[in-house]
């Protein structure tokens, strides 16, 4: 069984920066991609940031030119570089491992990212 830990979430304010991370444990190469994905209370959760294999990266209009994803596939671990945080991110964001391209099959627990006004 695949396992994905986030950290990194916390309480900042509006233009802040945060830096999400996801340790799997297993070697992250394998996956056709790893993507970061949030659900606000009483919203579906969306898709953020996908990263294939190949590197490949794709945003959600919303946070284009505010977040990057990166992976350090030594360390198994996929980040989230957040900046410019709005209230509107505030959100729990999941990581998951794809094992298609559009497919997620596994998940992390989720970190609470709360971007005060």
């Amino acid at each position: 069984q695949v396992q994905l830990v986030e950290s990194g979430g916390a309480l900042v304010q509006t233009g802040g920066s945060l830096r999400l991370s996801c340790v799997a444990s297993t070697n992250i190469f394998g996956f056709a991609a790893m993507g970061w994905y949030r659900q606000a209370p009483g919203e579906q959760r969306e898709l953020v940031a996908k990263m294939t294999r190949a590197g490949t990266r794709t945003y959600a209009d919303s946070v284009k030119g505010r977040f990057t994803i990166s992976k350090d596939e030594a360390k198994n671990t996929v980040y989230l570089q957040m900046d410019s945080l709005k209230p509107e991110d505030t959100a729990v964001y999941y990581c998951a491992a794809h094992n298609l391209i559009e497919t997620p099959r596994y998940w992390g627990q989720g970190t609470q990212v709360t971007v005060s006004s």
